[in-house]
């Protein structure tokens, strides 16, 4: 059985858990339609490709995330996740062997983001686009997909206090809503 095959097979069987919405879903007259590809190597322990958004960013800025952004007029998100993993990467969309849609995930600043899970090869000759992507980097699947690796973190954001999750690797920091994606995909996985 492929990687694909057994994320399919797995993704079909799962029964309804708590999975996290993220925050509170903005009305939907300003609601923004995103996507992200979670794009997992295809090798005996897959990882996950995340980038490195640039300091200098107008949002996010040095925040690590996956590949994506807005759906524009006309796609679905499966194609919005494609498009944008090849203007930021360079990731061609014929590599990718999309497994699915995931739950959609709110975020703070009022995107409502589908998770595109994809399986592609590994070592594909990748290039950060200058203007957005500082680095990628590829975490091992098995360690963030391990609840014992995701830390429930609090912070007081707008006179509120906000829960996220935060996912340490090798120095790394993913959190907010890329961890929350990650938290939700084990979830559904619950692979062991």
């Amino acid at each position: 059985m492929t990687l694909a095959e057994r994320l399919r097979r797995d993704l079909a069987r799962f029964q309804p858990n708590e999975l996290l919405p993220g925050d509170d879903v903005p009305a939907v007259s300003t609601a923004v339609a995103a996507a992200v590809l979670i794009a997992i190597t295809d090798r005996p322990e897959p990882g996950v490709i995340l980038t490195l958004r640039r300091a200098d960013m107008r949002t996010h800025g040095g925040q690590i995330a996956f590949p994506g952004g807005r759906v524009d007029e006309g796609e679905h998100a499966v194609q919005a996740a494609l498009r944008e993993a090849m203007e930021e990467l360079a990731l061609d969309p014929a590599q990718a062997d999309i497994v699915g849609p995931l739950e959609s995930y709110c975020t703070v600043t009022g995107y409502v983001v589908t998770p595109i899970v994809a399986v592609v090869p590994p070592d594909l000759p990748l290039s950060p686009h200058e203007d957005e992507v500082a680095d990628w980097f590829e975490a091992p699947l098995a360690f963030l997909l391990d609840p014992a690796n995701h830390a429930r973190e609090r912070v007081l954001f707008e006179g509120r206090q906000r829960h996220y999750y935060r996912i340490d690797w090798n120095g790394r920091n993913i959190w907010g809503a890329t961890a929350g994606m990650l938290v939700n995909l084990s979830r559904k996985l619950a692979w062991s």
